[in-house]
C-alpha cells in the first residue's frame, strides 16, 4: 500500500514540493485563535490514550460519527476511551473527501510515526497500541506544543478570568512557548435573558472593582479588564455574531435600554441590538488604544438542535452555516468606527462561502494606510477549513487584495494535535503557488514566491499582533518583506 503522508502529500508540482519543503515546512506557528484551556497548558496535561485527546470535545468528529448511525453514547456518553477509539475508527474509512481524513492521518503520522497504514476497524487495534506506547513514554501538552514549532497560542478568554493560568506559564522558565489571552466578551453581548446577563454584569463588576449601575460604568468595567487582559499580553479580541450587526442609537436610547435590562425587564430584539451596537463601539475603541487587532466571526447558526442543545449545551455539534445577509450593517459598523478614529487592525471570518469576496472588496474601503494589511480577511474559518474552502479564501483574497501580507492560518480547535492544521494549510498554499508557477501565471523566482510563502506563514502575524514571542528557529531565510509597522490605529 502507497503511503496517503509523504513529503508530496497535497503538492503536485515539483515547484510546490520547493516551495513547501524550502520555505514553508521550517517556518514556526503563531496559532493565534484557539479553544486550547490554559489550565491544561499550565499542568503540563497527559493523557492515557489517544480518544482522549481526539475524541473529547472534538465536535467535527461527533458530527461524522452520528451521520455513520453511532448512538450518541459513543460520542458524548459513557462508553469507554477504547469503544469511543473504534466507533470513530470505524467511521473514519466513510470519511474519505472529508477534511478530518487527511487531518487525522497526519496527526498520526507526525506524532506517532505511523504512517504505514490507514486507520479503519482492521487497523485499529495497532493504532490505539501504537498510540498508547508513546503516550506512556510521556507525551504531554507541552512537548507537543515544542514539537510542533509552536512560538505562540492564543486562548479564548472571557473578561471575568482571572488568568491565573497565563500568569503562571509567563513566569515558568522552562516552557518557552508564549500562551497569550483572548478577549472574547461573548457573555456581555447575550442580553436577551436578563437574569443571566445581570448575573454576568454582577460578575464582572466585582472583579474589576466598579459598581455597575450605569452604561458608563459597564464601559468602565470592561476598560479595566482590558488593561488587566493587555498586561498579561493579550492583543486580540474575538467576536462571534450571527450578522453584522449595526444598529446606531442616541447616547440617550443607550442608556435607557442599558437601565431596562440592569432592572431585570426583557428588552425586544431591535433594542438588544442598539445596546450590542453601543458596547461593541465602545470596545473597538478600547481595542484601538490598545493596538490590539479586533476578529469578528460572522454567520453561524447555532445550536440549531434545542433538544441536543438541552442535553449537551454549546459547542457539541448542532451549529451550521447561515444564510443572513450582512454587507450593509457590516459596512455601516467599519465606517461607525473609521470616522470616530477608533477602527483597531481587523480580521473578518466568514462561515459561508459566498461571503469571501464581499468581504474582500468590504475591507478595501477602510484601509487607510496606517499599517499594512491592517483590514484582513481571515482564513478559511470552521467549515470552511478544509482543502476547497482555504483554496476558495487564498483566490478571493489574492483577486481582490494581497495575498502576501495575509496574517495566515489558525488552527481554530480545542485538541493539542491539531497544530497540523498549519501543515495542511502550507502544503495547499504552496501548491496554488507551485502550480501557477509551473504554469508559467507566477514567475519562477523563488526568491521571490518564497518570500510570499514565508511571509503568510509566519513573518507576518509576527509583526501584525505585535506579541512578545521567544527567540526561537525563523526557519527558511530570504529577503523580507517590508515591514508590518505595530502602529496603533
Amino acid at each position: 500500500m502507497s503511503r496517503l503522508i509523504h513529503e508530496k502529500f497535497l503538492l503536485h508540482s515539483d515547484e510546490a514540493v520547493r516551495l513547501y519543503h524550502d520555505y514553508a515546512a521550517g517556518q514556526p506557528i503563531i496559532d493565534y485563535h484557539t479553544h486550547l484551556p490554559p489550565a491544561e497548558i499550565a499542568a503540563d496535561r497527559r493523557w492515557e490514550n489517544i480518544s482522549q485527546v481526539w475524541l473529547n470535545g472534538d465536535h467535527y468528529k461527533w458530527r461524522q460519527m452520528r451521520a455513520n448511525g453511532i448512538p450518541e453514547r459513543f460520542c458524548t456518553g459513557d462508553a469507554t476511551d477504547r469503544e469511543k477509539f473504534d466507533a470513530f475508527a470505524s467511521t473514519l474509512p466513510y470519511l474519505l473527501r472529508n477534511p478530518l481524513y487527511h487531518w487525522c492521518h497526519l496527526e498520526l503520522a507526525r506524532y506517532f510515526q505511523i504512517d504505514d497504514l490507514l486507520l479503519g476497524p482492521a487497523t485499529a487495534d495497532e493504532v490505539w497500541k501504537r498510540t498508547t506506547a508513546v503516550f506512556r513514554d510521556g507525551l504531554s501538552v507541552r512537548s507537543l506544543i515544542e514539537k510542533s514549532n509552536v512560538l505562540a497560542v492564543c486562548t479564548s478568554d472571557d473578561p471575568v478570568d482571572a488568568l491565573e493560568h497565563h500568569k503562571a506559564l509567563a513566569a515558568d522558565p522552562t516552557f518557552g512557548a508564549r500562551i497569550l489571552p483572548t478577549w472574547r466578551p461573548g457573555r456581555v453581548l447575550a442580553l436577551a435573558d436578563p437574569g443571566l446577563w445581570n448575573r454576568y454584569v454582577d460578575e464582572l463588576g466585582a472583579v474589576a472593582g466598579v459598581e455597575i449601575a450605569r452604561f458608563d460604568d459597564l464601559v468602565a468595567a470592561l476598560a479595566v479588564r482590558c488593561a488587566v487582559f493587555h498586561a498579561a499580553g493579550c492583543r486580540l479580541a474575538d467576536h462571534a455574531l450571527a450578522t453584522g450587526l449595526f444598529a446606531p442609537a442616541s447616547a440617550q436610547e443607550v442608556r435607557t435600554s442599558f437601565d431596562r435590562l440592569r432592572s431585570g425587564t426583557a428588552l425586544a430584539e431591535a433594542e438588544r441590538d442598539r445596546l450590542a451596537t453601543a458596547l461593541l463601539l465602545q470596545m473597538g475603541r478600547l481595542y484601538r488604544e490598545k493596538g490590539w487587532t479586533m476578529q469578528v466571526r460572522i454567520g453561524a447558526m447555532r445550536d440549531n438542535n434545542s433538544a441536543m442543545f438541552a442535553a449537551l449545551g454549546p459547542d457539541s455539534g448542532y451549529d451550521s452555516m447561515g444564510d443572513r445577509s450582512y454587507a450593509e450593517p457590516l459596512a455601516g459598523f467599519l465606517n461607525a468606527l473609521h470616522s470616530a478614529g477608533d477602527l483597531p487592525r481587523t480580521i473578518l471570518y466568514n462561515v459561508n462561502p459566498r461571503d469571501n469576496e464581499m468581504l474582500a472588496s468590504l475591507l478595501a474601503c477602510f484601509e487607510d494606510g496606517s499599517v499594512p494589511g491592517k483590514m484582513q480577511l481571515g482564513p478559511a474559518w470552521w467549515f470552511l477549513d478544509q482543502k476547497n474552502g482555504i483554496e476558495r479564501q487564498l483566490e478571493a483574497l489574492s483577486q481582490i487584495g494581497s495575498l502576501r501580507r495575509f496574517v495566515g492560518m489558525v488552527a481554530d480547535s480545542r485538541s493539542f494535535l491539531s497544530f497540523t492544521r498549519h501543515e495542511y494549510f502550507r502544503r495547499i498554499l504552496c501548491n496554488l503557488l507551485g502550480g501557477e508557477m509551473a504554469n508559467g501565471l507566477l514567475p519562477r523566482d523563488f526568491d521571490l514566491v518564497g518570500a510570499l510563502v514565508e511571509d503568510v506563514c509566519f513573518r507576518n502575524a509576527e509583526s501584525y499582533f505585535g506579541f512578545d514571542l521567544p527567540n526561537r528557529g525563523r526557519g527558511a531565510a530570504s529577503a523580507p518583506a517590508p515591514a508590518l509597522q505595530a502602529a496603533p490605529g
